[in-house]
């Protein structure tokens, strides 16, 4: 090798590693959205952004909320690659249709045990919520795609779902190992009455702490609440007032003489939070004056 070549070969070998220094430089990056008190339910969805694209974590409940979440993704300038819905309730997935509809070419995907609740309960949940979204309902609804790995990937980076092997397959998360951070999706709630109809057994609450707990052993520098009013706690201050709720509220049902004692005493507890439909529904259920699910 002359020298002239030598030199061409150093450029190139240069040139490549400033290169890959460059686009290692490029952190992922998270976006909140989260409607507040204008919304039913005060539920977030989470755009995660590299360098060129992105992926949606959850699609939004009203009508007028997905389109603003649009708003945010177009802003980005990013592509939109992949929506992902972490969960069955409709306030996950509703949006879908004003997200599919602004960006068609993004593959929408949850866990196989979220399509198949999605699949069994959508048309109830619409005839149930339609009337009351009025223009906010969907117009028409969107099933997701089954996705059969535990991860996501977005520009080489991974982007982990948790939970799937652990005592409630149907409660996952997300895990962002090169942010520390973890999208919690309905197992974290802050700032709210958390929605405790789901959970009626003794035994589901167990395995929801457990998955709290699993979620604190990642030690993540930062928690995204599925669902949260006011400001969202740093670092697992979600968690713990996820399981700090509970535990308080399991209690106060084994003393509650009634549905009405038990409001009475979770709002004593924690006088703060918002979403009081959500405790009022919840005591009914585990007092025995409604059934759920309907």
């Amino acid at each position: 090798m002359n020298r002239r070549q030598l030199i061409t070969t150093l450029s190139a070998i240069s040139l490549t590693l400033a290169v890959s220094v460059s686009h290692a430089a490029q952190p992922l990056q998270v976006q909140v959205y989260n409607p507040g008190e204008k919304a039913i339910f005060p539920v977030t969805s989470v755009i995660i952004s590299g360098e060129h694209d992105a992926v949606l974590i959850d699609a939004q409940f009203q009508r007028n909320d997905a389109e603003q979440l649009v708003q945010r993704i177009k802003q980005s300038g990013k592509t939109l690659r992949t929506v992902y819905i972490s969960h069955s309730d409709p306030d996950y997935y509703f949006g879908l249709d004003v997200i599919h509809a602004a960006f068609p070419n993004a593959k929408i995907i949850a866990t196989p045990q979220t399509v198949a609740a999605i699949k069994t309960n959508m048309n109830g949940k619409l005839a149930y919520w339609g009337p009351i979204l009025k223009e906010n309902a969907p117009q028409k609804l969107i099933l997701p795609h089954a996705l059969m790995v535990d991860h996501l990937t977005l520009e080489g980076k991974a982007i982990d779902i948790k939970g799937l092997k652990g005592p409630s397959p149907d409660r996952s998360y997300l895990w962002i190992p090169s942010l520390k951070t973890v999208a919690g999706g309905v197992v974290v709630a802050s700032g709210i009455h958390i929605w405790m109809a789901d959970t009626q057994t003794a035994q589901s609450r167990k395995d929801w702490q457990t998955t709290l707990n699993n979620i604190a052993a990642l030690k993540p520098a930062i928690v995204i609440p599925g669902h949260f009013l006011g400001e969202a706690p740093k670092g697992l201050g979600a968690v713990t007032y996820t399981s700090e709720y509970i535990k308080a509220f399991g209690a106060e049902a084994a003393k509650a003489k009634d549905s009405a004692a038990l409001v009475s005493a979770m709002k004593t507890r924690f006088p703060q939070a918002g979403q009081p439909a959500s405790l009022e529904l919840s005591a009914k259920v585990f007092k025995g004056d409604m059934k759920w699910p309907q």
